[in-house]
């Protein structure tokens, strides 16, 4: 997916499989003395990429996984005092290994709000797993892939996303339901501000995906789940009575009302 993406969009792609023993300066990159110029000369970590793919990132320690930290939330990565700027559009995709938990560590509340959007894809359908044997046959779809815009299009497309309109009303719905997650009883830590502006970002651009220059009701609720979710940190004693984040919010929506 990640790959497709960056082939369709035309940029630059770099994928990071995480380990126990990956280094913050494996991501970020280092600076490395060179003898014939007699001046250290940083050299780039594949966070310097438009498309960044960090393959289960749960097998990385805290101390490397926090190095992601600056890069998703300022697109920028400062290394030995010096700060530098990320190419743009920034995009981060990560994966997790939700089967093996020997060997890994469970990413904390604080970076998990870093992220826009959790989904899960789980398997395919029998058709859908029918159509992959068949267009695999050959070669990967993916090297015939070309790219049908450009990263300046992305960025112009992103900056017009924030125009959409969103009413007084809807961003007072947007704020209401970000914050009923914070006192919600199966729920020990509700989602931050940060989720609020997410999901007020993810409105925008469903209703652009759908040819619109303003924001419905349907927007917001079809966004919430996939976009507060993961940001919600579960009392234990819910979790074991069979709570998820996904329930929390899907309850949510049906008691929160849109103040039309």
């Amino acid at each position: 997916l990640a790959r497709s993406l960056a082939a369709s969009l035309g940029c630059s792609f770099n994928r990071v499989q995480c380990t126990p023993d990956l280094l913050p300066s494996d991501i970020t990159g280092t600076s490395v003395y060179d003898q014939k110029e007699e001046e250290f000369v940083f050299h780039p970590g594949p966070v310097f990429a438009q498309i960044l793919l960090v393959d289960e990132i749960n097998r990385a320690t805290p101390r490397t996984q926090s190095s992601l930290l600056e890069c998703m939330a300022e697109a920028q990565v400062t290394v030995d005092g010096r700060t530098r700027k990320l190419p743009q559009p920034f995009f981060v995709m990560a994966t997790q290994n939700p089967v093996e938990y020997e060997g890994t560590f469970p990413l904390p509340e604080a970076q998990l709000d870093r992220f826009f959007l959790k989904l899960s894809l789980g398997y395919p359908s029998a058709d859908e797993e029918n159509t992959i044997l068949d267009v695999l046959r050959g070669a990967h779809p993916i090297d015939a892939l070309g790219a049908c815009t450009d990263p300046d299009t992305v960025i112009q497309f992103q900056t017009a996303l924030r125009d959409i309109h969103v009413s007084d009303v809807l961003r007072d719905y947007i704020v209401r339901l970000t914050q009923s997650t914070r006192g919600h009883s199966s729920v020990q830590l509700g989602a931050s501000p940060r989720g609020s502006l997410a999901l007020y970002r993810a409105a925008q651009a469903l209703a652009g995906l759908a040819g619109r220059d303003y924001v419905e009701p349907d927007d917001v609720q079809e966004a919430a789940v996939p976009v507060l979710a993961h940001r919600l940190m579960l009392r234990p004693e819910q979790e074991l009575r069979g709570a998820t984040g996904q329930r929390v919010i899907e309850e949510l929506l049906q008691q929160v009302a849109v103040d039309l």
